[in-house]
């Protein structure tokens, strides 16, 4: 039998990564993890924890202009950029120190170091030169934000990895984009004060959400003062003779801004990983191919998270790490299951959804039954807000089962988590009809829908 330096070897510090390291360390099994910048990942360092930070920070403004509905006399308010930024860092090093102090605690050994595979079973640790073996290897590298390099003037743009360590606040700022980050960052700059310009190729923002979702939160962003620009994009970017920062648009436009931030997806992030040397076989963004248990083509080497591109969330790489020490230690094997996955767009107002949009449903199923509710919520009627909240349900008409439920509001996103669990273990429309509403609240709508606002049949409205 061959001696191999570790059980299993990770590569990635990721919350997948770290996740996997972690447990099967606690097996008793002799680990180590290379990470070559932070432990936490994408999530943690620069993208969800940071993100959320920022939201919470750019919401103040409206709850300051709500509270004068409800009696409060709000004195001077004065936001200072600095201030978030060194705050949100100390929370981002606690929480890498968690991150570390919980591998270590299990007993993996941590190294700091790009690592890059040389076969099946060994890898390149590139701080010391030294090669080291394992009898398992998994990839968890996550992504990385496209820099669309093919857009003259690319390099004058940041990317939201950029916008968390911004040394101050833009007056006025561009993003490019339609998906959940753009979207979410152009709500916190809005937020903030910032002068906000959102250009998207497409005929609508969020591709990938329920219609009523899409266009409710377009309306919404458009009359806090955020411009959305659809159909459009960059052509060129070049400083201008100010030395602000001129956007050249497919429509003729020249627009003018302090930062240009490109949100245009993200990419495996495996060049220069040694896919080749140990023939691992990737897709064409370079997403590293796997089957249903995570494996790769080659038999020792795993993959999980944002770099195999199948689902790009951090709860679905930590439950993918989760099954693959299932697979692999416990004598279970365990294939992660990634129907039904609840998530939220923290915009102003909030996107919570499960399941499928109306457009899906319709596509796969003969006929629906759509439960629709749009209202200006409760707080709003003291605030004067005029921002309307957006409840749907769409169910099959054929056995009543919920195939999705989506939701435009403030704190849709806690709602959807609770709507998951109801719509993984398979409810039905009356069981939402049994249910008791919590009155007074935002979310009793999804229980006092008892008629369906139209039906779809064969794809069209009936």
């Amino acid at each position: 039998m061959t001696d191999f330096d570790f059980d299993l070897f990770v590569i990635g510090g990721g919350s997948g990564g770290v996740r996997a390291a972690r447990l099967a360390a606690g097996l008793g099994k002799k680990v180590a993890i290379a990470e070559e910048y932070r432990f936490g990942g994408t999530c943690v360092i620069r993208g969800c924890v940071p993100k959320k930070l920022f939201v919470y920070a750019s919401q103040y403004g409206e709850h300051f202009e709500d509270s004068r509905g409800f009696g409060w006399t709000p004195g001077e308010a004065r936001f200072d950029w600095p201030t978030l930024i060194a705050n949100k860092d100390r929370e981002i090093d606690r929480l890498e120190g968690l991150y570390r102090r919980g591998l270590e605690n299990a007993g993996a050994e941590i190294i700091v170091s790009r690592a890059e595979l040389t076969g099946p079973h060994s890898v390149l640790i590139k701080a010391t030169g030294k090669t080291v073996t394992a009898k398992h290897i998994l990839i968890a590298v996550g992504g990385r934000a496209n820099p669309h390099a093919a857009l003259p003037g690319h390099e004058l743009c940041i990317s939201s990895n950029e916008a968390f360590h911004l040394e101050s606040l833009p007056k006025a700022i561009l993003i490019a984009g339609g998906g959940y980050i753009a979207v979410e960052f152009a709500n916190i700059f809005h937020g903030l004060g910032v002068e906000t310009t959102l250009i998207y190729r497409g005929k609508e923002i969020l591709s990938c959400f329920d219609e009523d979702m899409r266009r409710g939160l377009h309306a919404a962003m458009e009359a806090k003062g955020i411009r959305i620009l659809c159909h459009e994009v960059f052509e060129k970017i070049e400083r201008g003779p100010d030395g602000r920062l001129l956007a050249h648009t497919s429509a003729g436009k020249a627009l003018a801004a302090d930062q240009v931030m490109l949100a245009l997806g993200r990419d495996p992030n495996t060049h220069g990983l040694g896919l080749e040397a140990a023939g691992v076989k990737t897709g064409i963004k370079g997403e590293i191919l796997v089957d249903e248990y995570s494996r790769t083509n080659v038999e020792s080497i795993y993959a999980v998270g944002d770099v195999t591109d199948r689902v790009q969330l951090t709860p679905v790489a930590i439950h993918e790490a989760m099954c693959l020490i299932d697979t692999l230690y416990r004598d279970r094997p365990t294939s992660p299951d990634h129907d039904m996955i609840a998530t939220a767009v923290f915009s102003q107002p909030e996107i919570g959804t499960v399941g499928l949009s109306e457009d899906e449903a319709a596509r796969r199923f003969d006929a629906l039954e759509i439960y629709r509710a749009e209202f200006r919520p409760m707080k709003a009627t003291l605030s004067g807000r005029a921002e309307k909240s957006i409840m749907k349900i769409v169910v099959n008409a054929e056995d009543r089962t919920v195939l999705g439920v989506h939701i435009l509001g403030h704190d849709a996103g806690e709602m959807a988590q609770l709507l998951g669990i109801a719509l993984k273990a398979g409810c039905t429309k009356d069981d939402f009809d049994r249910t008791m509403a919590v009155h007074p609240t935002a979310s009793e709508e999804l229980v006092t829908m008892y008629q369906p606002s139209y039906r779809v049949k064969g794809g069209k409205r009936v």
